[in-house]
């Protein structure tokens, strides 16, 4: 929807047309969201931004340029990614510092989630160098949309960890956090080839959740395929996933709040299983309304092996 002036007087900023003057040919730094997969999803204003900068940074640039090829965009490109992106942040803030129009861009979707950027946003930022944005497709809020889940509230969670050890670990901990009160769809990217061992550490942390798995999304071969977390595990073990991948699952069910002994050493048993103890204590405590030293006494006897219990 179009962005509707304030009535009480004109904007000082705006074009004849009603467009900001502030997203157009100003030196900066402009994060520029490309399509994740159809390039009509590209907005005009993206297409301008590109072709009125000085210098395009992205992720790869064999990608970027058959956006720009696409788009009929002469542009300049330079990589700027994870490997390089610190070595890189001075001379990039000695060309905005001398006036300079810098575009950034992702592979595909918003630039910084799950991609490199952040570093450099913050450089801008703590130097006084504007930073704007030409927002457009983002694949977690997509596939979100799509998935049949709770739309609000989310967590995005980025890439889990490639290794099982490490992914059981970090779902365990956000298993924790919902024990202790979190109450969230998940949404994850994963890659094709891990998606079934990482459908399957889900199962066994998560147990019978509602989940979707959205692939390709606003590409020919768009598939969003819903179910719980061990049909869905069970479906890709048996069939090889391909594209683009984003994971979801769906909230805790309601459970008993539990402010008796009982449900005091559950909530405390689970988030012990990934925190420590004073970590632990202060989480419970604070989702469950009680007295911190009442918990953290609590914490340290089940630590220790359960002494006291009953």
């Amino acid at each position: 929807m179009p962005e509707v002036p304030s009535s009480d007087a004109p904007s000082a900023s705006s074009t004849s047309d009603g467009e900001s003057v502030a997203q157009h040919g100003l030196p900066g730094l402009t994060l520029v969201a490309t399509p994740i997969g159809n390039l009509g999803d590209m907005t005009e204003r993206a297409v301008d931004c590109l072709r009125q900068a000085d210098l395009v940074l992205c992720e790869d640039t064999r990608v970027t340029a058959r956006l720009l090829f696409a788009k009929s965009i002469a542009a300049r490109t330079e990589p700027l990614h994870d490997h390089n992106e610190r070595q890189r942040i001075p001379s990039l803030l000695g060309m905005l510092q001398a006036g300079r129009r810098i575009a950034l861009v992702s592979d595909a979707g918003t630039p910084l989630l799950s991609d490199p950027g952040f570093r450099l946003v913050r450089a801008c930022l703590e130097n006084d160098i504007p930073v704007r944005t030409a927002p457009g497709a983002n694949a977690a809020v997509t596939a979100l949309t799509l998935s049949g889940l709770p739309p609000h509230p989310f967590l995005f969670v980025g890439f889990p960890p490639p290794r099982s050890a490490a992914r059981l670990e970090a779902f365990g901990t956000l298993r924790a956090a919902e024990r202790a009160g979190l109450s969230a769809t998940l949404i994850w990217h994963e890659a094709p080839h891990r998606l079934a061992e990482m459908l399957a550490d889900l199962h066994s942390v998560f147990g019978e959740r509602d989940a979707s798995v959205a692939r390709e999304l606003t590409k020919r071969f768009e598939e969003v395929r819903r179910g719980s977390l061990p049909e869905l595990a069970r479906f890709y073990a048996e069939t090889a996933a391909r594209g683009e991948i984003t994971v979801l699952v769906g909230p805790p069910p309601d459970e008993q709040d539990g402010t008796d002994a009982d449900g005091l050493d559950a909530r405390l048993r689970e988030a012990l299983a990934t925190l420590s103890v004073k970590d632990a204590a202060t989480l419970v405590a604070g989702a469950m309304k009680l007295p911190r030293r009442v918990v953290y006494s609590r914490a340290m006897e089940l630590a220790r092996g359960g002494e006291g219990e009953g």
